[in-house]
């Protein structure tokens, strides 16, 4: 924390209306930061650990993170507690994964209107005085069967003055890596090495006559087609892996219509109070074929297709796998599915199948989608978070996807610069500059109306969607041979970090985005809002 901050952390600051006075020793009827203990002294960023809170005089507590409930045992998007001197209350709360400052507000015992941040503005974007933006929560009864602990749900009252209780956290780390390994982003809940990790044995190609068609230890030659045994190989161990998750059901779906031919690998997690309302989470794992066309760097130069498909799309297979692996331990809401599509290169054959056949009485509340996600920031160029489905191309059609899109980037990942450099261009070009030119510090939250992946699927029954993706059609192994884990490391270097390090962060934004937006739309569904 620099200096400033630090000044400014222990001064008593009035902000705009909304806000009121706070600061850390500020006095709010006699409460002050340091009536509020928590313990312990270390606290741990970007994995679910136990905190105690302890008043030293009666107050409220508003904590603005993600909180297992003790009665429903579901996460939920933070809570107030009223606390007499004296009492303490112990909370299992996920703390931001890449962003050390957190921050609890105080109030007076009993209060229900707390302020709260802009969706595009951190908490300590927020304590320094950016408002702009900013709004009102009131805490209600916990709407889960069984919960103890008040929810949030958006108010019309800031409720006056707080007191601000700043923290630091710390995330852990492999003790075998070092910063060019991405050690900084290897350990916690999930993390982007283990990412890496999934995507480089995924594409291993070092020669095994006994490990499969493919010739190779790792699963390479992923076109689908009719009895590809390379793929079927694939399919038989994804589902194996699927299945030592603990998920409640793993399926391999088989479809076929005249020459259109698909299977699809989802495991199932169902969800407890809305078992008919899926929340899915999918990416294909397919890969083009041989003599595929591609467009791209050089339109209209054959590209012949790929043995590896390191980005696209092990990249976005291994993000799935890896949500999955957390995901399954959590009791959820709604039942949550995670699918490794089939046939995307071909025309979204497996995704559409799916889409197109779900059983009876069954709802897809939102889909998120990873498709060629990794060659983007923190390299040189641009991440790309769409969402859709787009109506009018000149206005935001899905605000709240856009906001909860920009919520969760703004703090628990620390975007908020990255998105306002985003945002500026996409105002100024839109999203095929975005696709393929450098753009160095850049996160882009927009609404695409392109539909060239499996979000389309999913928008042509109606779902709001959310997905991430980077680098396309300036990536010259787009559908190509080179595209391996070699070349991702070569595009992803800069001039003050090494390509494996900016690959493992790129892919822990993004992993982590996909987990904080599935807990989000878990308790709260975001509607499509055409």
């Amino acid at each position: 924390m620099d200096a400033a901050r630090a000044i400014l952390m222990v001064a008593v600051m009035c902000l705009a209306p909304l806000s009121g006075c706070f600061g850390e020793d500020g006095d709010s009827q006699s409460i002050s930061a340091s009536s509020l203990n928590v313990s312990p002294d270390i606290i741990t960023g970007g994995d679910w650990t136990v905190i105690e809170l302890d008043a030293k005089a009666d107050m409220s507590v508003f904590v603005p993170y993600f909180v297992q409930d003790p009665g429903s045992k579901r996460a939920q998007n933070g809570t107030v507690f009223d606390l007499k001197q004296g009492e303490s209350v112990a909370v299992n709360i996920l703390f931001p994964p890449r962003n050390s400052d957190v921050f609890l507000l105080i109030g007076d015992y009993g209060r229900e209107n707390w302020p709260i941040r802009a969706a595009g503005a951190s908490w300590a974007d927020w304590v320094d005085g950016n408002t702009d933006g900013s709004s009102s929560i009131m805490a209600v009864d916990n709407q889960d069967l069984g919960g103890e602990w008040s929810w949030i749900v958006p108010g019309n009252d800031s409720g006056g003055d707080v007191v601000v209780k700043s923290l630091q956290t710390i995330r852990s780390e492999r003790a075998d890596l070092t910063d060019a390994d991405g050690v900084g982003a290897s350990g916690g809940w999930v993390n982007g090495r283990d990412v890496y990790d999934w995507v480089d044995f995924i594409t291993d190609d070092t020669p095994c006559a006994t490990c499969g068609a493919d010739g190779a230890v790792g699963y390479l030659d992923r076109w689908i087609g009719n009895a590809n045994p390379s793929y079927e190989h694939a399919i038989t161990y994804f589902e194996g892996v699927m299945l030592g998750y603990g998920l409640d059901n793993v399926e391999v779906h088989r479809f076929q219509s005249n020459t259109a031919w698909a299977v699809n690998i989802c495991g199932y997690k169902t969800g407890s109070v809305y078992p008919d309302e899926w929340l899915i989470f999918g990416a294909h794992f397919d890969i083009a074929p041989p003599v595929a066309y591609t467009p791209g760097a050089q339109v209209g130069i054959p590209g012949y297709g790929t043995r590896h498909g390191a980005y696209d799309n092990a990249a976005g297979s291994s993000m799935v796998l890896t949500t999955a692996s957390v995901l399954a331990e959590f009791d959820a809401r709604r039942t949550m599915v995670f699918c490794l599509w089939s046939s995307e290169e071909e025309g979204l054959w497996g995704s559409r199948s799916f889409a197109n056949d779900l059983p009876d009485g069954v709802t897809v509340s939102n889909y998120l989608n990873l498709d060629m996600a990794g060659v983007n920031y923190p390299g040189d160029y641009a991440l790309s978070v769409y969402l859709g489905p787009d109506g009018t191309q000149e206005e935001i059609d899905q605000a709240g996807m856009f906001h909860l899109a920009e919520w969760i980037g703004a703090d628990a990942l620390d975007l908020g610069n990255e998105m306002q450099r985003g945002r500026e261009a996409w105002l100024e070009g839109g999203e095929s500059p975005l696709w393929g030119d450098i753009y160095e510090d850049t996160v882009a939250i927009y609404e695409s109306p392109t539909a060239r992946s499996d979000h389309d699927s999913f928008q042509s029954i109606g779902v709001a969607t959310l997905g991430w993706n980077g680098l396309v059609d300036g990536y010259p192994c787009y559908h190509r041979e080179c595209d391996t884990m070699e070349t991702m490391i070569e595009y992803m270097g800069t001039d003050d970090s090494t390509g494996i390090n900016n690959l493992v962060h790129s892919w822990d934004i993004v992993t982590w985005w996909a987990v904080y937006a599935f807990l989000h739309m878990d308790q709260t569904p975001v509607p499509n809002e055409l």
